[in-house]
């Protein structure tokens, strides 16, 4: 099947890294995602990447247990470096060429991030990861990934999760949860869905820009969504 996204954004928690340990980095999870990367690198797609913290550290965890908000999400920032570099690590021992680019310069560890010299590098077929959020506190990676991806011009954003979609509530929690195959933006906003923050899917329905919502788990789903399958559930301008 000919492939309809040709540059994509893909986001993912830092949870997701965790499989089934308590905390860290599992590098079972790492091959796992590696290898998914790979399958749609091959296909001559443009991939960016964003990756949370969760795993490591959360910000606004830090900041409800007395922390100042300030320094909990730059030290949630820092935390998505390390998640980068081990990714990186995966990719590249994958056969994969791949740079971490960060928001906050750290130069000894990973390149600074900078649009242009980003955008050269996907069309050198490289894979970038987009590291240290947007740099600034009260923003999540969510932001960062859509911000990330309005700027390298993506046609796609995906947001891989533990769930094959969006639903009107959680299906973990709830058997008749119904999922949505479509939404638009201002429906994410007005039922509250928790697909990503407010600021991040406001952003998003300022420049149109699609998010498709799937269960990273299922191996081939995101070569299946760039591919312009109908996997998970698209959030767009019109449902």
């Amino acid at each position: 099947m000919p492939v309809q996204y040709r540059r994509v954004l893909l986001k993912f928690s830092g949870e997701a890294l965790m499989g089934t340990d308590a905390y860290g980095i599992n590098t079972d999870v790492l091959r796992y995602v590696a290898e998914e990367v790979r399958e749609v690198i091959a296909l001559g797609v443009q991939l960016g990447i964003v990756i949370g913290a969760g795993n490591i550290f959360r910000g606004v965890v830090g900041a409800s247990q007395g922390m100042d908000r300030t320094t909990a999400d730059n030290m949630g920032m820092l935390a998505t470096v390390m998640n980068s570099l081990a990714l990186q690590d995966a990719l590249e021992d994958g056969g994969v060429l791949t740079r971490v680019m960060s928001a906050i310069p750290m130069p000894l560890v990973c390149e600074p991030y900078i649009r242009r010299r980003a955008t050269r590098h996907l069309e050198k077929g490289r894979v970038v990861i987009f590291a240290a959020g947007t740099s600034n506190p009260y923003f999540t990676t969510d932001t960062a990934g859509v911000l990330r991806a309005l700027e390298i011009d993506a046609s796609l954003i995906i947001k891989a999760t533990k769930v094959d979609g969006i639903y009107d509530k959680d299906p973990v929690c709830f058997a008749d949860a119904v999922k949505y195959e479509r939404l638009t933006y201002d429906e994410v906003l007005t039922k509250s869905l928790q697909v990503m923050d407010a600021a991040g899917i406001g952003l998003a329905r300022d420049n149109n820009m699609p998010i498709m919502v799937l269960n990273m788990k299922v191996a081939g789903n995101i070569r299946r969504a760039v591919c312009g399958e109908p996997v998970g559930t698209l959030v767009a301008a019109t449902g």
